[in-house]
């Protein structure tokens, strides 16, 4: 049986629980009985906190609330509603699109790195997963570390070994926090117009930024997810069929949950014929495709050289496309007449009509229309793990990923050579690469739970120019983390350079190709501390 550490509530605050949560002791549970916007904000808040959804609703939740017309509820043993007509449409006459008008807020608590990711493939849901740059993970759970405990590893002989080197691995972080903390305290002096609160919020950030690396892919993380009943269904489906145990385990946790809330939307995940069926055709067609790839390219333990991004396909044509695909909709005449007009254009004609299409953008969120999704471009990008973390969260892409391990090598931050703390570093890698060798044989699925997060990983994005727009301007902000910044400033340079897509890179204006600021979060934790203190001034005044 896999370990949770269930949190203990009083019996005043289990009465206030059981009204909105499905249940009180499990790591997954859905979220009822609240306004949505109450939802969507107690999930905002999630994502910067070390706190379970639960205790945060009750230490800074609660008290906005009227609750007391709420007495009689009890969510913990199911809604009882009257479902003939889902049943009816949606079950005997197979009409999917009634499960997209039924959605369900869940929190997915004491997941790992690696069960997280399988939790965000879906396209058509929404997530928050708490932050490595606002939370230090060396809090622990009933005096535990947070990593996951596989159960077949801890039935295993080299239980000892799994939770020796995972302790190692979180003293070594802790360490190096702390360290790292102090060195930026030191070298970044606070300027006069800094308020302590966000001088101390950006040196943390710095801090567990630079070391967030050590972290091996078994660390717990909490997953808020709003999804439809379809949208549910899919995820369920393939993490039934997932070849990781902690995936399989956790689909019947979250089925139990979502039963309690739309169960007519989910009666065909475990049918024989139906649900079943499906998870079955997936493992089968993935475990075809292994023995192939096993057949055709051989395993290898040695570091597979490779550029940070490789852009691999593009449209050599791509942006007389755009030009035709921005002026179809405005037109009569056929996609193929349209294109072939556009052929017969000067360059100077068709720069006019694309600074038309872009406009007077202020700012990145001003994004042109669907035209812009006519080009496309495939990256092949090899990044640490914590890089492909973020990235991954883009979900309007074709996204693929290989199966996590040591033998890309490991990115060890400057500031930690600079700070004199890189043989920690390096001995922490060592020691995840060693752990992870001594699993792979024995527990496959299992072993990456042993690699940092500063172990490179190969994925591969295949998007259209607006997505990329959207994410390359996004991901570049002076705030984001180092890792994903390069590669995104990357992927621009190729775009244009590599593709010779200059137009299309233009329009792209406030991608940033500078290096940063010495503390990226400085200024957005300004910001936040300005809003903080106008609400204060503004609650003293009301009273």
């Amino acid at each position: 049986m896999t370990f949770y550490a269930a949190e203990q509530f009083d019996s005043e605050e289990e009465d206030i629980l059981r009204r909105y949560f499905t249940n009180l002791d499990k790591p997954v549970f859905a979220l009822v009985n609240l306004p949505e916007v109450v939802k969507g904000a107690l999930f905002a808040r999630y994502s910067r906190s070390s706190k379970s959804l639960r205790r945060l609703f009750l230490d800074e939740f609660v008290g906005e609330l009227d609750i007391s017309g709420d007495e009689t509820i009890d969510a913990t043993v199911g809604l009882k509603r009257a479902e003939e007509l889902y049943d009816l449409v949606f079950f005997e006459y197979g009409d999917d699109s009634v499960a997209q008008l039924g959605g369900v807020h869940l929190a997915c608590e004491q997941a790992s790195n690696l069960l997280t990711k399988v939790l965000e493939w879906g396209r058509l849901m929404s997530y928050l997963e708490q932050s490595t740059r606002y939370i230090a993970y060396n809090s622990r759970l009933d005096g535990r570390y947070r990593y996951y405990r596989d159960p077949e590893i801890m039935a295993s002989p080299l239980a000892a070994r799994y939770i020796a080197d995972m302790d190692y691995l979180f003293d070594t972080y802790s360490n190096l926090v702390e360290a790292m903390r102090e060195y930026f305290t030191s070298n970044i002096p606070k300027k006069e117009d800094d308020s302590d609160f966000a001088y101390l919020q950006a040196i943390k950030a710095k801090a567990l930024d630079s070391v967030r690396g050590v972290l091996p892919a078994s660390s717990l993380s909490n997953v808020g997810i709003y999804g439809t009943g379809q949208a549910y269904e899919a995820l369920l489906l393939r993490m039934r069929s997932h070849p990781l145990p902690e995936a399989r385990d956790y689909a019947e946790l979250i089925l139990l949950e979502l039963r309690k809330v739309i169960p007519s939307f989910l009666k065909r995940v475990d049918l024989p014929d139906r649900g079943q069926k499906t998870a079955d055709y997936m493992e089968d067609s993935r475990n075809r495709l292994l023995d192939l790839t096993e057949h055709y390219f051989p395993p290898t333990s040695t570091p597979l050289p490779g550029p940070l991004v490789d852009l691999t396909d593009y449209d050599p044509d791509a942006e007389v496309k755009l030009v035709a695909s921005a002026l179809y909709p405005h037109t009569d005449r056929s996609d193929r007449d349209v294109e072939e007009r556009v052929r017969r254009m000067t360059v100077d004609e068709r720069i006019k009509i694309l600074r038309a299409l872009e406009g007077d953008r202020e700012n990145r969120r001003h994004r042109p229309g669907r035209s812009l999704e006519r080009p496309s471009y495939r990256f092949d990008v090899l990044a640490d793990y914590g890089a492909f973390r973020d990235l991954q969260r883009h979900r309007m892409m074709t996204l693929e990923w290989q199966k996590l391990s040591p033998y890309h090598g490991f990115v060890l931050p400057d500031e930690l050579h600079e700070a004199g703390s890189s043989t920690d570093f390096e001995s922490a890698m060592e020691r995840s690469l060693n752990l992870h060798d001594e699993l792979i044989e024995i527990f496959p699925e299992q072993a990456p739970y042993a690699v940092s997060l500063a172990y490179r990983v190969r994925f591969l994005m295949h998007l259209n120019a607006r997505e990329a727009m959207h994410m390359l301007e996004l991901r570049t902000t002076p705030q984001g983390h180092p890792a994903y910044r390069q590669v995104c400033q990357e992927m621009h340079t190729l775009i244009a350079e590599k593709a010779g897509h200059f137009a299309i890179a233009e329009m792209m204006k406030f991608v940033d190709h500078s290096t940063g600021d010495e503390l990226e979060r400085l200024e957005s934790e300004k910001k936040t501390d300005r809003k903080r203190t106008e609400k204060i001034s503004n609650n003293l005044k009301k009273s």
